[in-house]
């Protein structure tokens, strides 16, 4: 009965090392324009509002049963609320599901530090379409940089 709860709980075990899916730089033009700029490396956001950023969107290809992660590198000035990293998978015939960064947000002001978030697929979830978002509440400064999503495979 014990082996049987700890395997109910336990954690899914990965069946190799994380595949990179896509890697942005500062190349790249964001989804939303208005407030985010190219940034040498990477994107420069400076807003006194609250907004969600639509920075990319891309179909992640043949997966399921494993582990998506949307890491980004960030430094933050003077937030008056907080930040964080916003995902959307979009699974076919079932809607929009999100992972958000509310466990570990951006407050105040921060040197550079990698923040990710995951979301979770199990067996034929098969995503079309992520959606990657940040979202600042009440204003602030945001630089970003090396953006990627990655894939984890579980047994």
């Amino acid at each position: 009965m014990l082996g049987w709860l700890k395997n109910l709980f336990a954690k899914p075990e990965p069946a190799g090392p994380p595949r990179l899916i896509k890697r942005f730089d500062g190349s790249q033009a964001t989804i939303s324009s208005s407030s985010i700029v190219a940034d040498r490396e990477g994107w420069h956001i400076d807003t006194a509002e609250s907004v969600t950023f639509r920075l990319f969107e891309l179909d992640p290809g043949d997966i399921d049963n494993g582990i998506l992660v949307y890491r980004a590198s960030i430094k933050s000035a003077e937030i008056q609320d907080k930040g964080y990293l916003e995902m959307w998978c979009r699974l076919p015939g079932q809607g929009e599901f999100f992972s958000k960064g509310l466990d570990n947000p951006l407050t105040g002001s921060n040197d550079w530090a990698s923040y990710e978030i995951p979301f979770y697929l199990k067996k034929q979830q098969n995503p079309d379409l992520l959606k990657l978002n940040f979202t600042l509440e009440g204003g602030g400064k945001v630089w970003l940089k090396d953006i990627e999503v990655s894939f984890t495979p579980f047994k």
